[in-house]
């Protein structure tokens, strides 16, 4: 698969970021970003794959699956230098996300089973999944359909569980119902969206801002299909096999997340066989938005998750 860089300027004209908004060191000071192809995956679609190849031909690879309501890249450019110094790094995104599979519905089992199929179009056999937020339900997901086929996991910012309190059971029951309801129309929606995106270049994005970049990602998003997916995810519970799950494993825990209380994080790394537990003090947005904070724990987490795979 070939590779690209879109060249992000931070020089001037543009300048600094305007007053009050600080941008992470480690974003301010990149000036590109990876650009990758579109892949199809047999009998499943075709999504944007961005396959950055190891420092050495036996170097571990570790697939990263992004959050919602972000696609692969902004999800994770802060981080992929320095993991791309260590391993073989391959991103993509997830349906319903970005340029990601079309389809119509949006069932989690599928995104599972789509990690495995890029998997074996990239003939990767054992791959580390990094998930972050929805990615850490897909790679747990993934481990717990294919435990054969998964070398290990680095589970952050995610739960194992969405409903336990009344407030989350009313809540998502009720945005639920509101999505069962306009399911066709969302559908609709989402893939005028989709038809809109712009075609991908032949060698290069153009060159522009960094926040200008973000928000062209942000753009390739559909609020319309976001709100069915929500409904998925908010009826996720691994609490019945995550214990069976028999990889390496670490789980970095974002104790300032006001999104997925700590607590939970906490009862999930505790749940999985062996697990490590990694505190990055940030939020939930951790990953882009802290991460000088976040990647020097990520780093540490996938150490520590692919020495015990290859132990």
């Amino acid at each position: 698969m070939t590779n690209r860089s879109v060249q992000l300027s931070t020089d001037p004209p543009y300048g600094p970021p305007r007053r009050g908004r600080r941008l992470s060191q480690r974003i301010s000071r990149l000036t590109e970003v990876p650009t990758g192809s579109m892949v199809e995956l047999p009998g499943r679609g075709s999504t944007y794959v961005v396959d950055l190849p190891g420092p050495a031909a036996d170097a571990p690879t570790v697939v990263l699956l992004h959050g919602m309501v972000t696609t692969a890249m902004l999800n994770w450019f802060p981080s992929l230098k320095e993991l791309n110094e260590r391993y073989r790094v391959v991103l993509f995104d997830q349906r319903w996300h970005g340029r990601g599979i079309r389809s119509e519905r949006f069932d989690l089992d599928d995104l599972a089973d789509d990690v495995i199929a890029l998997a074996d179009v990239l003939g990767v056999e054992k791959p580390i999944l990094v998930g972050y937020s929805m990615g850490g339900i897909i790679a747990q997901l993934t481990a717990h359909r294919h435990p054969d086929r998964v070398g290990g996991l680095v589970l952050c910012a995610t739960t194992y569980r969405f409903q336990e309190k009344w407030r989350e059971r009313a809540f998502h029951r009720a945005w639920g119902a509101v999505a069962a309801s306009m399911s066709e129309t969302a559908y609709r929606r989402a893939v005028l969206r989709w038809s809109k995106l712009p075609v991908l270049p032949e060698s290069s994005w153009p060159v522009g801002r960094m926040d200008r970049w973000a928000m062209g990602e942000m753009r390739s998003l559909s609020g319309w299909a976001l709100t069915q997916a929500l409904a998925v995810i908010g009826r996720f519970d691994s609490s019945e096999w995550l214990a069976t799950l028999k990889v390496p494993a670490a789980v970095v825990i974002t104790t300032r997340d006001r999104a997925l209380p700590v607590y939970r994080q906490l009862e999930m790394a505790k749940m999985i066989p062996g697990a490590e537990i990694f505190l990055a003090r940030a939020g939930h947005a951790a990953c882009a938005l802290e991460a000088d904070v976040f990647v020097p724990v990520l780093l540490e987490a996938c150490r520590s998750v692919v020495s015990s795979a290859r132990g």
